[in-house]
C-alpha cells in the first residue's frame, strides 16, 4: 500500500461474465462510493456467466454479479451458494436476426448463439421460441458463442443466424441492417436478471464487508436511476459499451433507465424471483417440485442490514 491509497479499506473480489452493461453502477460506485464504506473492488472479469458461479462456489471470487439460475440450482441441491440482493430486474435485450430472418418462425432449424446452455439467454430464447411452436431441442441449435461481444462478432462472421443481444448492441445491428425479432422484456416482464451471489460460510464471516458493498451500491443505484446524473453515467455507460458512438450509448441507457432495470435499494421482488425459478422450470433446469424450496436461495438479512 503506497501512502496515497486510502487507509483502511478491505479488498473484496468480485467476480462477473463481461462486467458490462448492467455494471454500470459498480462503476458509478467507483467514483468514491466505495471508498466511502471502506470497500475497495478487486474485479475478476470470468468470461462467462457460469464460470462466475463457479468462482464464489470455488472460493476464487468472494461475490459475483452474475444470473442467478446457478446459484437457485446449487441451493436446491443442498449447495451453499445464496443471493443476498438483485443486480437487474429487466431484461433489455432483443433477438437479433442476420439479414433476411424476419420473425422468430423463421429460426427453424437456424443456430442461436448464447452464453450459456443453463443460464440467462438460452432460458429466455427457448421461452420466447416456445411461445411460436420452436422447442428445444429439435427445432433449433443453440451454440455457445460466448458473452454479447462475442455474440455480436459471431453473427457479422456467419457463424449463428441469432442471438439476444443486449442495448445498446441491438440498435448497432438494427442500424446495420440485422433484424430485430422481439423485445425479451416483453415476454418476461420482470426477473432476476443478474443478482449478486455469494457462499453462505463466507457471507456469514463477513457480514460487515457485505454490508458496506451493499451499502455502496444501493447508492450507486440511486444515482444510476436519476436521469439528472447523466453527466456522471452516460460517460461511463458508453466506456463499457459503445465508446465510438455517444448516441448509441445514450440510447441504450435510456432504454435501460427507462424500463426499470436497475432496482431501487438492490430489492429482489418476489414477483421476480418466482419468474427466474419457474422459468427454470419450464427449461427443465429445475424439477417442479423444488419450485417452492427454491426460493429460499435469497438471503434477506443482508440486504435488510445494508437497508
Amino acid at each position: 500500500m503506497t501512502d496515497l491509497e486510502p487507509v483502511g479499506l478491505i479488498d473484496l473480489r468480485l467476480a462477473g461474465g463481461a462486467q458490462g452493461f448492467n455494471w454500470l453502477p459498480v462503476f458509478v460506485a467507483e467514483q468514491g462510493l466505495f471508498d466511502k464504506h471502506g470497500v475497495r473492488i478487486v474485479y475478476k472479469r470470468m468470461g462467462s456467466v457460469e464460470k462466475a458461479t463457479t468462482a464464489v462456489l470455488e472460493g476464487e471470487a468472494d461475490l459475483a454479479i452474475t444470473p442467478p439460475e446457478g446459484a437457485v440450482a446449487d441451493f436446491v441441491r443442498g449447495g451453499e451458494l445464496r443471493i443476498v440482493a438483485a443486480n437487474a430486474v429487466r431484461l433489455p435485450m432483443s433477438i437479433v436476426a442476420r439479414p433476411g430472418i424476419n420473425s422468430l418462425a423463421e429460426l427453424r432449424g437456424k443456430r442461436i448463439g448464447t452464453s450459456s446452455l443453463t443460464e440467462g439467454t438460452a432460458i429466455y430464447t427457448q421461452i420466447m421460441l416456445a411461445a411460436e411452436g420452436l422447442h428445444y431441442p429439435g427445432d433449433y441449435e443453440f451454440a455457445l458463442a460466448g458473452i454479447h461481444t462475442k455474440r455480436w462478432e459471431a453473427l457479422q462472421a456467419g457463424d449463428i443466424d441469432c442471438a439476444p443481444q443486449p442495448a445498446p448492441w441491438n440498435f448497432l445491428a438494427q442500424d446495420q441492417g440485422y433484424s430485430l425479432l422481439g423485445e425479451v422484456c416483453a415476454a418476461i416482464p420482470e426477473i432476476v436478471f443478474t443478482a449478486i451471489i455469494g457462499k453462505a460460510p463466507w457471507l456469514g464471516a463477513n457480514r460487515d464487508v457485505v454490508t458496506s458493498f451493499l451499502k455502496a451500491l444501493i447508492e450507486a443505484h440511486a444515482v444510476t436511476n436519476d436521469a439528472a446524473n447523466h453527466g456522471i453515467t452516460l460517460p461511463i455507460f458508453q466506456r463499457i459499451t459503445t465508446p465510438d458512438s455517444e448516441s448509441l450509448a445514450r440510447r441504450g441507457l435510456e432504454y435501460m433507465r427507462g424500463m426499470g432495470m436497475w432496482p431501487d435499494g438492490l430489492a429482489v421482488p418476489d414477483r421476480a424471483l418466482r419468474t427466474t425459478i419457474d422459468l427454470m422450470v419450464r427449461a427443465n433446469l429445475l424439477s417442479k417440485s423444488k419450485r417452492d424450496a427454491a426460493e429460499g436461495v435469497f438471503d434477506r438479512r443482508y440486504l435488510e442490514g445494508a437497508a
